[in-house]
């Protein structure tokens, strides 16, 4: 067999190429299952962090609800009250709130 070298024993010796299948075969169902759907969301999320712009409605990973107010190169400043501000990094974003809908969206 192509698969399976035969010594002058008569007993079949699995090739390299053979004992390596099963590990390419489970690395590649990984990256479909894992890797893959991984950076297409973290991808999302970055588009989501640079479009953000002033006036949106936003929800953090720790579940504050706010107002962008202003956008700098590393963080966000949010407006949480009427005479309350935060800033916080970029990427605690966790999504935007349609303002038609009222519906939370993840992009």
């Amino acid at each position: 067999m192509f698969l399976f070298g035969q010594t002058s024993g008569g007993a079949a010796q699995p090739s390299m190429f053979g004992a390596l299948i099963p590990f390419i075969i489970i690395f590649v169902i990984f990256y479909f299952l894992i890797i893959m759907p991984a950076r297409k969301k973290q991808k999302n999320h970055q588009q989501l962090i640079t479009s953000l712009k002033g006036g949106e409605r936003v929800i953090t990973a720790g579940g504050i609800f706010g107002t962008v107010t202003r956008v700098m190169d590393d963080r966000i400043e949010l407006e949480v009250d009427k005479n309350t501000r935060v800033q916080i990094a970029k990427s605690s974003i966790s999504s935007v709130i349609d303002p038609q809908q009222g519906v939370v969206t993840a992009k």
